[in-house]
């Protein structure tokens, strides 16, 4: 069973949907990639599994299934035992979850305190300093007293996951955690997060911009365009044989090193603001396959194989693609 199934979510502002009939769901141990274009629902949908939308935003349809019980009928309390404690999410700027005014250790200790009731300050701090060896901070003993502004980027994101680590949570949601980071820490930091996956089984949501990292880190993979699920499916395929053309297209905009004279796609257009969508399918002002049935109504959601699924009248032919990724992050 899976530990998240998301099952025709929809989420808006006022009369505007941001997320519209989204679906997808992450097993134990795997890790699904959540990518598209910003602005396309993909944080709305991550911060709603958490009970905490935006503000201005409201969850008005769908189910989300946690270990089969939906969240949505929970009420703030019982969702507030799950925060933390068995959903954990790790947000894009690390500052964001880390008090300037409080020192490391005081931050990582209270949740020891309040959540599993440890009275001793001694074996609080000894939790605190394994958890901040775990994550690989050196000498973790003296950087107890530190505070956040005293970290570079890269550790407080090491920080922030020592923090969703406590409580040992069974998802854990990383909405653009390496953004701002340089690509070695970014490696680093996501080589550690497969690393704890690997021994807890801890089912892994990766909300990011970098195809490279999906391709690297992800067993599957949803692609976001305009609030929907276009294309889902594992990694390995979806990338080899692109079957939406939005998809082919973000994946023929990724650089190659090793092949200077590629060209690059380019997706013209811009995506449609929200609550100024027409009927039709959404990528079709963008779309080079766009024909007459595109404008009119929006593609049904149906598989062409039997674990992938595609909402394009007109999909992709079934054959690897030229622009397909290569295997590793560092191609």
């Amino acid at each position: 069973m899976s530990v998240l199934a998301i099952h025709d979510l929809v989420a808006q502002a006022g009369p505007a949907r941001l997320v519209d009939g989204v679906s997808f769901s992450v097993r134990a141990g795997r890790t699904l990639g959540l990518v598209g274009e910003s602005g396309s629902g993909k944080s709305v949908t991550c911060l709603s599994v958490l009970g905490l939308p935006p503000r201005g935003v409201q969850v008005s349809s769908g189910r989300i299934l946690f270990d089969g019980d939906d969240l949505r009928t929970k009420t703030p309390a019982e969702l507030n035992a799950l925060r933390g404690r068995e959903i954990g999410m790790i947000l894009q700027d690390p500052m964001t979850s880390l008090n300037p005014l409080l020192t490391i250790g005081r931050q990582i200790t209270e949740m020891f305190r309040y959540r599993d009731g440890v009275t001793s300050r001694k074996e609080r701090e000894a939790r605190a300093i394994e958890l901040l060896r775990r994550v690989h901070i050196p000498a973790p003993e003296s950087r107890l007293k530190s505070y956040p502004h005293q970290f570079s980027g890269g550790m407080r994101q090491r920080v922030a996951i020592a923090m969703n680590l406590a409580c040992n949570p069974r998802l854990l949601i990383a909405d653009e955690p390496t953004t701002a980071l340089d690509i070695t820490v970014r490696l680093q930091i996501l080589d550690l997060l497969r690393e704890v996956q690997a021994e807890r089984g801890t089912a892994i949501v990766l909300v990011t911009h970098d195809l490279h990292l999906v391709r690297r880190y992800c067993d599957d993979v949803a692609v976001m365009y305009a609030g929907r699920i276009i294309e889902q499916g594992p990694v390995a395929d979806v990338f080899a044989r692109p079957r939406h053309p939005y998809t082919k297209g973000l994946i023929g905009a990724v650089p190659r090193l090793r092949h200077s004279q590629h060209r690059l796609t380019v997706i013209s257009g811009q995506p449609p603001l929200p609550g100024s969508i027409a009927q039709g399918c959404r990528f079709a002002p963008r779309c080079p396959r766009v024909q007459a049935d595109c404008a009119s109504v929006y593609p049904v959601t149906r598989s062409v194989d039997m674990h992938r699924s595609v909402a394009c009248w007109h999909p992709e032919p079934d054959q690897q693609t030229a622009d397909a990724l290569p295997a590793t992050a560092a191609s």
